[in-house]
């Protein structure tokens, strides 16, 4: 089948090449001729309920005919988007950058960013954004003011008696373990090994 040919939807079986005659013939109608079970609705005579059904299979057929027209053209499309390289990804990406662009352009977002410019050249966000401002620099200080005090307190307990003792001590272990690396008397590695005297703990 060459879903490029023209099909003439009056005539749905032309330019098909497919006869669909036996698969509506299994279609049960209602009302049809021979059915007892489905009378006819009052006020409609029997040449009236023939002409329904008649016009009812013909609808029928059409619909058939442009399903199988629809999922044709939906394949052509498909091969189409395929020889243009065009992939499901690129499709949603163009969708979605189409979308973005319809919600910039739109009333809504417009009015919105008008409304923001607004509150950002109004008097209560700059007196905000002040307030903030001074907030930010006082904190900063107090900060400062508190890394100083803190400073200047470990200054003042490193020159205390009990931190110096405590370094005298340390100097002292250190002197044991290491041994003497000034004044002239090099070591050498191997010489940094404590005498069995004296361990260092």
């Amino acid at each position: 089948m060459d879903p490029s040919q023209d099909i003439n939807l009056n005539s749905p079986n032309k330019g098909l090449g497919v006869d669909h005659s036996d698969s509506l013939a299994e279609v049960p109608v209602e009302g049809a001729v021979g059915n007892s079970v489905n009378p006819l609705p009052p006020g409609l005579t029997e040449e009236e309920a023939e002409e329904l059904r008649t016009e009812l299979m013909k609808v029928e057929e059409e619909i058939n005919t442009l399903r199988q027209v629809l999922s044709a053209k939906e394949r052509h499309a498909a091969e189409l988007k395929r020889k243009l390289g065009l992939s499901p990804l690129n499709e949603l990406r163009q969708n979605i950058t189409k979308s973005w662009q319809d919600v910039q352009t739109s009333n809504a977002y417009l009015s919105a960013s008008a409304t923001l410019d607004d509150i950002t050249h109004s008097e209560a966000y700059k007196k905000t954004q002040e307030t903030l401002s001074q907030a930010g620099q006082k904190t900063s200080a107090a900060l400062t003011t508190v890394g100083s005090a803190i400073t200047r307190r470990l200054g003042d307990m490193r020159n205390s008696a009990t931190f110096k003792s405590f370094e005298d001590k340390m100097g002292n272990l250190k002197y044991k373990v290491v041994g003497t690396k000034g004044n002239g008397d090099v070591s050498s590695p191997t010489d940094t090994t404590p005498t069995q005297e004296n361990p260092p703990f």
